[in-house]
């Protein structure tokens, strides 16, 4: 029969951050609300910020700067402390600890998204990514399949696939950034985004109005040419056909207009059929 080897217990680790302030805890029950509160309840918050940077510097390298989320924990140590009633027993830091961690994952889950992602969405990511992590502890670099993260997590596939869209959603991206893994090519996002082209709007207007040109009578076909495709001023036209200027004018602003108003009429059954 083998021996039983029994490991002793080891005790806790007493962090150096962890002061003694169990007698101001009780003072500050019995204070009424004023000056000489608020100044303790300072002295408190002062002595245990070491405990709530500790908990902030565990969630650093996540897209936030360190700073930012020591203020975090900082208002979530705030919070524990004003909360926190010592004739219930409990000691201080199970009771904090919590309440900063909660206080900063909260910070994460409302304010650091780019675009709001739905609570449950964000969830859904943050399994996700640590089924990811677990199953990417092996030699291969690789993303599991979504079966495997649905069957490691308990999730179904579609709630998988929602979870690994979000992992890239977290951060958006600046359009100034290289577009490829090469930063060194000079190209950026931006140059691959595409730009309304004006000259479609042309081509479409060019087909549109082609049928009216050629109903046109011949003289009024010839002045639109002659004007807009030639160049000629009004005065040279009415030269070329042997009327006035000003019954040029008159025949362009007609010709425009009818062509207008027989394009219109045209489109209108399109865009009605489109409706």
């Amino acid at each position: 029969m083998c021996a039983v080897r029994y490991r002793p217990q080891r005790p806790r680790h007493h962090h150096a951050d962890a002061p003694d302030t169990t007698a101001d805890f009780q003072r500050l029950a019995e204070l009424a609300e004023g000056p000489e509160r608020d100044e303790l309840r300072d002295r408190i918050v002062r002595a245990w910020l070491p405990m709530a940077h500790r908990l902030a510097a565990k969630y650093r390298n996540r897209g936030e700067a360190l700073e930012d989320l020591e203020q975090v924990a900082a208002l979530g140590l705030i919070k524990a402390v004003e909360r926190y009633d010592p004739a219930q027993g409990t000691p201080f830091v199970p009771f904090a600890v919590p309440t900063i961690t909660g206080e900063i994952r909260r910070h994460f889950r409302d304010r650091t998204w780019d675009v709001h992602v739905p609570r449950r969405v964000q969830e859904l990511r943050n399994k996700v990514r640590a089924a990811v992590r677990e199953l990417s502890t092996g030699a291969e670099d690789r993303t599991p399949s979504t079966e495997a993260i649905a069957g490691h997590t308990g999730l179904s596939e579609e709630d998988v696939a929602a979870g690994l869209e979000a992992l890239e959603s977290f951060r958006s991206l600046s359009l100034d950034a290289a577009a490829g893994t090469d930063g060194d090519d000079g190209f950026s996002l931006l140059d691959t985004v595409g730009e309304h082209e004006t000259r479609y709007d042309t081509v479409v207007a060019r087909e549109a109005v082609k049928p009216c040109l050629r109903a046109l009578p011949e003289r009024q076909r010839k002045i639109l040419y002659l004007r807009f495709f030639r160049g000629m001023t009004q005065s040279r036209i009415g030269q070329e056909l042997g009327i006035s200027q000003m019954h040029v004018s008159r025949l362009l602003s007609k010709t425009c207009e009818q062509v207008r108003r027989q394009v219109e009429h045209d489109r209108r059954p399109a865009r009605a059929h489109a409706a």
